[in-house]
């Protein structure tokens, strides 16, 4: 098997909260002074669907797509319980404790700051959040902890494949219970948009660059020439996203702080949850390691797309999933820090 290079944390994502934070400065100034630029992108729109968010959501996903090798999938029978660790936590704990957390603060902690209409919204942010586990940076996050890196591609690629039957059923069960009503085509059209295509493309490229040029090519060089799409395509969207919600924030600019709160307290119960559950059975650090971290970090990018095709770009539930993006890097580099403080919870993996 051809070695890879590991992922390492570039420039803009160690800094993305700050990039997350000034791109929120200038969509708002925009939105206040001119407002002509969202007016006029909000008139590309097709089925409720923004066209321009639709293209710069999908250079934000595509690349990640084709970093998933689909074909690891035949190894799930090698490490199968860190994965049943990662799916238990990641489909049947994250999106209901995510749920109970959020309902608690934004309808009883918070209920002097918040009214009941914007709890509600921001509660089927979070719910948004909570149903998609992270797809790309955890290889990041798995590289920082010294995680196994065969484990981690066959992580990821079975949490893609369960996101295409379980996401769409869990948000329309949660946003039902929270009283949220959504159209059962909007949903689906949505994850076929965000998940099904790129997710299709992203497997083609790599079939069809691998062919041609190889495993080492494509994994050492063609990937690397989209390394800054991603994160590109995030800060012009989320200009964009700002721009819309620029009343909002103006209006409300300690509800940012306030869904900022359940979000981390969110982020490291389940990593905990995970990381501990691993220990419990006795598992390696460098499987427990990314079992707890997918299940802490979120695919923020299918989250704020949904969210902006449900609810609109000018939704407070969109903001919602805006500030996951805001908290979640320097949240998960804590918990890089205390995973790599404590490798010796688990027991030496047996050299052959």
């Amino acid at each position: 098997m051809n070695e890879v290079k590991a992922p390492r944390i570039g420039f803009f994502q160690k800094y993305l909260t700050v990039w997350v934070a000034i791109c929120m400065i200038l969509g708002v100034l925009i939105g206040k002074f001119i407002p002509g630029i969202p007016d006029f992108f909000n008139q590309f729109e097709y089925a409720k669907v923004s066209i321009p968010t639709a293209i710069l959501i999908w250079v934000m996903i595509y690349p990640m797509m084709m970093k998933v090798d689909f074909q690891s999938v035949k190894n799930v029978g090698k490490e199968p319980k860190g994965l049943y660790v990662t799916w238990i936590v990641n489909w049947l704990i994250k999106p209901f404790s995510m749920y109970a957390i959020s309902s608690f603060f934004f309808y009883v902690v918070f209920k002097a700051f918040i009214t009941p209409e914007l709890a509600t919204q921001y509660l089927a942010g979070t719910i948004l959040l909570g149903a998609a586990p992270c797809t790309a940076m955890v290889f990041v996050w798995s590289s920082l902890t010294k995680g196994n890196p065969a484990y981690t591609v066959v992580q990821v690629a079975t949490n893609d494949l369960i996101i295409l039957v379980a996401f769409i059923p869990i948000v329309k069960f949660l946003l039902g219970v929270s009283n949220i009503a959504v159209p059962w085509d909007t949903l689906i059209l949505s994850v076929v948009l965000f998940v099904v295509i790129p997710l299709v493309a992203g497997i083609l490229t790599r079939i069809t660059v691998t062919k041609k040029k190889g495993i080492e090519y494509f994994e050492n060089t063609f990937l690397s020439k989209f390394n800054n799409a991603t994160t590109v395509g995030l800060l012009l969207m989320l200009v964009l996203l700002f721009s819309f919600q620029g009343e909002t924030i103006i209006n409300n600019p300690l509800h940012i702080l306030l869904i900022a709160v359940p979000l981390t307290i969110q982020t490291f119960l389940i990593f905990f949850i995970a990381y501990l559950a691993a220990r419990k059975l006795k598992l390696p650090y460098d499987i427990a390691a990314p079992a707890g971290m997918i299940g802490a970090s979120n695919f923020f990018e299918l989250s704020v797309a949904v969210a902006i095709s449900l609810f609109g770009m000018d939704s407070p539930a969109a903001l919602a999933t805006v500030v996951g993006v805001l908290v979640e890097v320097p949240v998960m580099l804590i918990l890089v820090r205390i995973a790599n403080k404590t490798t010796g919870w688990f027991p030496k993996r047996q050299t052959k």
